[in-house]
């Protein structure tokens, strides 16, 4: 059911097909991040009518509500949600470490505690609860660290994680007898390139129908980029390359310069709701201010659109003064309009970018977006 094919490559870039059960998806990818079965605010057919081949749901969040027994009932996660195209689901490792004290972390898995009730996760009942949500393509448990973990925890965290990977795969294999999912691998190993090197040869050599990178946070971007790149001359070309939880505009760029293939994060919708809006760079978006706007007071009376080079339909149809007025109204509406402009920039900047490449033009266009003056 799943399979991925390289389609043009530009330098290191590449665009590709990766396809799934529920239909394919296009490559490079921003895959709008649907926490508990939802994207905040939207309707599945309007995440879907902005261009979107995918979402990515929590597994943790689904497990604690509904339950994925409900979930099973209704049809699964495509049915119940509504999102007929294909799904990711992340393990739930990286909410479980989000929970800082509140969890104790073990060989075998992690204990946690939410409003009172016990709660257990293990990497075989990542793999039961993500086979029974029903999702295309799954993670790997794994253990994430806070970004300045020392070396020597580091290095436990590792080899708890790789053990872990051993035990998701073969627990996948036993589950996936009908060849409905893909599983990926995840790479970790802090910030310490030696470890990230022994994550990506021990991942890389084990049955994993593709591979991610987790624990990148993007800041400082510099480090981040010196763990990366090592990784992705190890790590299999032939495989599908997911970086979990980046979306700033100059992050995608640069990884997917590397070969990168997918990304996810909440940035785009959470900052919608935070009153922020991303602009292209013939309006003033740049590195130095992230690519974003704020509303402010100023917006009252601007009857100018939030972005005049945005062709979305927020773009198209309201002013700033409007959507400050439902900013200050707490309409609900706010959220809706603002996270379809976040996303429909989103959507359209991966189709720019699949377009440079396929025409060998990645380089120019990463300069007209990341180096502009």
């Amino acid at each position: 059911m799943f399979s991925f094919t390289i389609t043009h490559r530009d330098g290191s870039a590449r665009t590709g097909i990766i396809s799934t059960s529920h239909g394919d998806i296009k490559t490079p990818a921003f895959i709008p991040v649907a926490t508990k079965g939802t994207v905040k605010s939207l309707l599945p057919e309007q995440v879907e009518a902005l261009g979107f081949d995918a979402i990515l749901a929590n597994t943790l969040h689904l497990h604690l509500q509904p339950g994925e027994a409900i979930v099973e009932k209704m049809g699964g996660l495509h049915s119940f949600s509504g999102w007929k195209k294909p799904l990711f689901t992340d393990s739930g490792g990286f909410q479980v470490f989000s929970l800082g004290e509140k969890r104790q972390v073990d060989d075998d898995g992690v204990t946690f505690t939410i409003n009172g009730s016990p709660q257990r996760l293990t990497p075989e009942s990542s793999m039961q609860i993500q086979r029974t949500l029903g999702a295309d393509l799954i993670f790997a448990f794994d253990e994430c660290l806070e970004k300045n973990a020392d070396e020597a925890t580091t290095k436990v965290s590792l080899a708890r994680s790789h053990a872990w990977a051993v035990r998701s795969l073969a627990e996948f294999k036993i589950l996936n007898s009908d060849g409905k999912q893909a599983l990926y691998g995840i790479i970790q190993g802090g910030r310490f390139p030696e470890l990230r090197a022994e994550s990506a040869r021990f991942i890389s050599a084990l049955d994993f129908e593709a591979l991610a990178i987790g624990s990148i946070f993007g800041n400082p971007k510099t480090e981040s980029l010196a763990l990366v790149q090592p990784v992705m001359k190890i790590l299999p070309e032939e495989k599908a390359k997911h970086l979990l939880g980046i979306g700033a505009v100059d992050d995608i760029f640069t990884y997917v310069e590397l070969g990168l293939d997918t990304f996810d994060c909440v940035l785009p919708t959470r900052l919608a709701r935070m009153g922020y809006a991303f602009i292209r760079p013939e309006s003033g978006g740049k590195v130095e201010n992230k690519f974003r706007l704020k509303m402010t007071a100023a917006f009252r009376d601007d009857g100018a659109p939030l972005d005049r080079h945005c062709a979305c339909t927020v773009c198209t149809t309201f002013s700033r003064s409007y959507l400050w007025h439902l900013h200050k109204a707490k309409e609900l509406s706010f959220y809706t309009l603002m996270t379809l402009h976040n996303l429909s920039f989103f959507s359209t900047l991966l189709e720019e970018i699949r377009g440079a490449i396929e025409k060998g033009e990645f380089v120019l266009l990463k300069k007209e977006w990341v180096e502009r003056t």
